[in-house]
């Protein structure tokens, strides 16, 4: 039988913003191969619900797939399902626990209005690490960016995770940004060699309103570019800490994507504290049905 697959577009700052999401909001007995093909037929990054693991205390576990292979966790893609799912009446309460192949991730919903939820989930805190043979990387980057290293920001390029590695690369202005355009053909062996699922460059826009413009470059997904990395954006969001961009505060980093490809979208970070310390983030955003497909 053909999955009812709905379209959802997760971050979306205006009507036209936002990355797209195929969700099948009951995976049952659905195999590898026809959650892949859903994937393939859409061309971006799905997620598929399925029910809470036996003798497990989440609510539900989540799938996710690209064109090209499975994924452990994906940010746009646990968000939109949620929206979906509270959209639908399908969620028991508002505090949920979701199981990924990259571990269990908290959900609140919140402010139900007629258009649908907040959807806010939780990543831990990054890690956050110089690159490999730093110096032979980052001449490796800025050729494949077709930049030159004036156009780097003072700031060091580096990987980060909360649950993968990404390439948090900053450049001295939004206008860099914007007029990047990669070779993508080398990125996939550049990020194998430095062990990164992705380049993430970056400028920030204006750095007391902790807003941050960024485009994500994936590794090996069957897209070019993303209009919005949820766990991008978490990474980034330590890394501009370590950094001293942003304050140690719950106050809201704001993470602009997408505009390069006429989908922009805004991505919402918050620092959960622990005793004043970073102990993970919150990671939400506007949410918009696009179809029934």
């Amino acid at each position: 039988m053909r999955p009812d697959v709905q379209l959802v577009s997760v971050f979306a700052d205006g009507a036209l913003g936002g990355n797209p999401a195929p969700i099948v909001v009951d995976a049952t007995g659905m195999s590898d191969a026809a959650m892949q093909e859903v994937a393939r037929t859409f061309g971006h990054e799905s997620g598929f619900v399925l029910p809470q693991p036996p003798r497990s205390d989440c609510d539900f576990e989540f799938r996710f797939w690209v064109p090209n292979h499975e994924m452990s966790m994906c940010g746009h893609a646990t968000v939109g399902a949620l929206w979906l799912l509270e959209r639908l009446g399908k969620l028991r309460g508002d505090d949920l626990v979701i199981q990924t192949g990259s571990g269990k991730v908290r959900a609140r919903i919140h402010n139900r209005t007629e258009e649908g939820a907040a959807v806010e989930i939780s990543q831990p805190a990054a890690t956050v690490e110089p690159l490999p043979d730093a110096e032979v990387s980052r001449s490796d980057i800025i050729d494949i960016l077709g930049i030159d290293a004036d156009d780097l920001a003072p700031l060091p390029i580096q990987n980060a995770s909360t649950s993968r590695v990404k390439t948090l690369i900053p450049l001295r202005s939004v206008s860099v940004l914007d007029g990047l355009k990669p070779d993508f053909t080398r990125i996939e062996a550049l990020c194998g060699r430095i062990g990164s699922t992705g380049l993430y460059p970056y400028a920030v826009f204006d750095r007391d309103a902790q807003i941050v413009d960024a485009r994500q470059f994936p590794r090996s997904s069957g897209y070019p570019e993303d209009a919005a990395t949820g766990i991008a954006a978490a990474a980034l969001s330590f890394g501009l800490l370590q950094n001293g961009m942003v304050e140690t505060s719950q106050r809201q980093i704001i993470i602009r994507q997408g505009r390069a490809m006429g989908r922009p979208s805004k991505i919402l970070v918050r620092f959960q504290l622990d005793g004043g310390r970073p102990a993970g983030c919150w990671l939400g955003g506007a949410v918009r049905l696009e179809e029934h497909a």
